[in-house]
């Protein structure tokens, strides 16, 4: 049976999330600490209460009629449209949102800051754990898990807010209020963290653990946060030493990943578990849709269907592949696993038919279920399947991309691309059979962003790849482009690619101030 990380309810106030800010403002925050860290059945129960926190809806779990998390996140962009604009993307991409009217801004930064409360916890109370309560190896374990979760958490915070309160430390009301810390100073954390979870992590996880963080995850992350800095050598390196763990690959077909058979294949480096079983579910949304018509709220746009290329490996404006009539027909298989077209079969053990007509015409596949007996179809189902936040594929491309920016092209850049382009299920050409060889390093750059595109579509990257390319504008004038009805994005600078404090973080904390675009 798959592993759930779950929370149990006797944890220690220490713990325990607060709603009204990063801080459990409601005293006592130090209770239970002498009594609990008293052995490795306590230490597992604090652990397991961080990844817990990864389950949050405005995180990882995915919301319906509520809140956006980051399964949305590709509806800040030119990837997908948000039909129900409160839950957030829509109303941002719009420019119809402040600091004091999404939730969504509030919560994202309420759960990232509660898993920051609970990882510090354990980075302090971990080496005060004596040999007689815990083994070196679990102490080591346990202490990389925490700082790599506290690093992820700081990654969204940092790669969304900018500047943010920087805290490594359990807090007392005391040393509540808290001023921002400049986002290099809160990146460098980040990276000294991963740094030492690398060091401290193992390879894998023992079979009753799966699902918790291992040395790839750190190495991974860690290359992601190079290349949101630029420090291309770094990121190169960074995932080249996940690779050289040699624990990854992509053998399994790409349609398959996005399912609850992908789960445990070799492409996952770092997941967000979850189960539905009888009596039990940990309320997982994302792969969610309606039984009359598929994921209603999260729509494919028009611009990014054209730009799946067609089995020659070229553009559908250039291919003679290309059949308008049959716009599906001879394509990237990636687009056939990614999205629905009218006609499609989408409800598949009842024969239900997509009939296009939505606001985009389009209906999303990728990680959906696809059979009424399937744990959750409908408006308000929960499911078992788990959300990738790092995938082999998105290794092999950071360190193409990395070695690009730097400029050390040769041999390994193409190698690096293809193995991407041609595993099982997708066996589009290589960049050398449709694009050539001797390519520039601007022609390699389109090429890494274009297939960072078709890849991982839909997989909450998009905003994070377009923020640190520098090119959140470009996509929005394709959004604009698409010409839905009812839909108006408004590129607005910086208001389009960061977000705003919440005002209930500013109202608590005084030391706090909002970004300057949101002034």
């Amino acid at each position: 049976m798959k592993r759930i990380l779950t929370i149990i309810i006797a944890l220690p106030l220490t713990f325990i999330g607060c709603s009204e800010g990063f801080l459990d403002r409601h005293s006592l925050t130090q209770l239970a600490a002498d009594n609990f860290w008293q052995n490795e059945k306590d230490a597992l129960l604090a652990i397991n209460g961080i990844y817990d926190v990864l389950q949050t809806r405005q995180l990882y779990s995915g919301n319906l009629n509520g809140d956006a998390g980051i399964p949305m996140y590709d509806s800040f962009t030119d990837n997908s449209f948000n039909l129900w604009k409160y839950e957030g993307p829509g109303n941002y991409v719009e420019g119809n949102v402040s600091a004091s009217t999404t939730g969504m801004f509030e919560n994202f930064w309420l759960a990232n800051y509660r898993g920051i409360v609970r990882s510090n916890q354990a980075i302090t109370n971990l080496p005060k754990m004596t040999e007689d309560q815990i083994s070196t190896a679990a102490k080591d374990n346990f202490m990389g898990q925490s700082l790599f979760l506290r690093a992820l958490f700081y990654l969204n915070l940092v790669t969304y807010y900018e500047d943010v309160p920087l805290i490594t430390e359990p807090q007392t009301l005391e040393t509540a209020q808290v001023a921002k810390t400049p986002k290099r100073q809160v990146l460098d954390q980040i990276i000294a963290d991963l740094q030492q979870a690398a060091d401290l992590l193992p390879t894998t996880q023992s079979a009753d653990r799966y699902g918790h963080a291992t040395k790839g995850a750190a190495y991974g992350l860690l290359a992601r946060v190079y290349l949101l800095d630029q420090d291309w050598k770094k990121a190169a390196a960074a995932a080249q030493d996940v690779i050289a763990l040699g624990q990854y690959d992509l053998s399994l077909p790409y349609d398959v990943q996005f399912t609850e058979d992908g789960e445990n294949s070799k492409d996952v480096v770092f997941s967000v578990r979850f189960v539905e079983t009888p009596g039990f579910s940990a309320n997982e949304t994302f792969s969610s849709t309606y039984v009359g018509q598929p994921k209603v709220d999260k729509q494919p746009l028009p611009n990014l269907v054209a730009d799946f290329y067609c089995t020659d490996g070229k553009p559908i404006t250039v291919s003679d592949l290309y059949n308008p009539s049959n716009p599906k027909e001879n394509r990237d298989p990636r687009l056939l696993a990614s999205v629905w077209f009218k006609g499609d079969i989408y409800i598949t053990d009842v024969g239900n038919a997509f009939n296009g007509n939505n606001v985009t015409g389009y209906g999303l596949k990728k990680y959906i279920r696809t059979r009424t007996s399937d744990a959750g179809i409908g408006p308000a189902g929960n499911g078992g399947q788990d959300f990738y936040i790092l995938r082999y594929a998105d290794v092999l491309l950071m360190r193409a991309e990395a070695l690009i920016e730097d400029n050390q092209i040769g041999d390994e850049v193409y190698s690096l691309i293809n193995q991407v382009r041609q595993r099982p299920g997708v066996g589009m050409p290589t960049v050398q059979e449709a694009e050539g060889t001797g390519l520039s390093q601007p022609q390699l750059r389109d090429i890494i962003r274009h297939e960072r595109r078709v890849e991982f579509a839909f997989e909450g990257l998009r905003f994070f790849d377009l923020i640190r390319w520098g090119i959140v504008s470009e996509a929005y004038e394709r959004m604009v482009a698409d010409n839905l009805n009812g839909y108006n994005p408004r590129y607005q600078n910086k208001r389009s690619e960061t977000f705003p404090i919440p005002l209930s973080e500013l109202d608590a904390n005084k030391a706090l101030i909002q970004h300057d675009a949101w002034k």
